[in-house]
């Protein structure tokens, strides 16, 4: 009880403080001649997260397989079922695919505040340590929980969000956590990582160990995402949680030209249209947004941003004069193997009238014969 009642009088007593302290940082961001964009309302808008669901794809073997994750590994079963049962069984594999696709939120970075409580100059030299007060009152949230710090000059101040986090790790530990940083994130221990190409295996162990509004969090991601767009190793994150997260940043810094022109010569000429739509979103005051191109082929419509806006302009006028061809060479193929069977086109776009119709094509078929 004599506990509950000095939480309670810890909490009434700092709350105006905390208040100012708030009232103080977001006019100092207010007042910043340059704020910095918060890219949070642009990521979790509708139209983003669907066009960010859309690219990242559902690979059901890449999403279900073997994680580095410390978990033993499951003997695989085998069972015979009903059409029904299969149907039932494809619906929680698409449901438990949705959920490992969830992706880390990209929010700003937090801040720390400078502005002290209160200076007490009677306590100074009182001892050498620092004195930490933190409130355990089961049930609350780690960030409404009161934790100050009384300098050994006197000065009560609130506790910086690392060390926030080092003392709520103490008192409430999560699950595979560290209460000090891994060294696999700093320098060449990072660098190692990246050449082997454990990028999802990296940014996995950063969602655990990290908030996403850390510094230490999105310094972590922006590396291995720039990495990934200068070796193009995209496809190894798609279908991944992280693919989304990756290409808002690459829109956000305007650096999507390597990830199009990948995109266009594995023939995702629909993704590439995609994630231009969703650069005109982010920036809609680019040139080629708008300008918007009236032609609804993808093809021209990716020409469009690449002769407005693009600094690889000639790279990609050439991926796509190479896609065009190929797909030339495609249609030739398809019609001599429809020849080799003795199917027309004519007779084909019967067969296709008579299936959309409902109707046999026995007698259609007799009369063009």
């Amino acid at each position: 009880m004599l506990s509950y009642r000095v939480n309670n009088f810890l909490r009434h007593s700092y709350a105006r403080a905390i208040s100012n302290c708030r009232n103080f940082a977001s006019a100092n961001v207010e007042t910043d001649p340059i704020p910095e964009r918060d890219p949070a309302p642009y990521f979790f808008n509708r139209y983003v997260q669907a066009y960010l669901k859309s690219l990242t794809t559902v690979d059901y073997a890449k999403i279900f397989r073997s994680r580095k994750d410390g978990h033993k590994l499951k003997t695989s079963e085998y069972k015979f079922l009903t059409d029904e049962q299969v149907q039932e069984a494809k619906e929680v594999a698409k449901y438990k695919a949705k959920k490992y696709l969830q992706m880390p939120p990209v929010v700003k970075q937090r801040l720390d505040s400078s502005v002290p409580l209160c200076e007490d100059p009677a306590l100074k030299n009182h001892d050498t340590a620092k004195y930490v007060f933190t409130d355990i009152t089961f049930g609350l949230k780690d960030r409404e929980r009161f934790l100050v710090i009384r300098e050994p000059e006197g000065t009560l101040r609130h506790a910086t969000w690392q060390e926030r986090d080092r003392i709520v790790q103490i008192y409430f530990p999560k699950p595979s956590r560290e209460i000090e940083k891994p060294k696999m994130f700093e320098g060449e221990y990072l660098e190692s990582l990246l050449d082997r190409k454990e990028y999802i295996f990296i940014l996995d162990r950063a969602c655990v160990q990290f908030e996403p509004d850390d510094p230490n969090y999105q310094a972590v991601t922006r590396e291995v995402y720039e990495h990934i767009n200068r070796e193009k190793h995209f496809d190894i994150l798609r279908s991944t949680r992280h693919f989304g997260p990756m290409v808002f940043h690459l829109v956000w810094t305007k650096n999507i030209d390597n990830l199009l022109c990948e995109m266009i010569e594995t023939g995702r000429i629909k993704h590439a249209a995609t994630l231009i739509s969703l650069f005109h979103i982010i920036y809609p005051m680019m040139r080629s947004a708008v300008d918007q191109c009236k032609v609804g082929d993808n093809v021209e419509f990716i020409m469009h941003y690449a002769h407005l806006d693009s600094p690889r302009k000639s790279t990609i006028e050439k991926l796509l004069q190479s896609y065009k061809e190929l797909q030339q060479k495609h249609q030739i193929v398809e019609e001599g193997i429809k020849q080799a069977h003795g199917i027309s086109s004519e007779t084909d776009k019967v067969f296709r009238y008579a299936i959309r119709n409902n109707r046999t094509w026995t007698s259609h078929y007799v009369l063009i014969v």
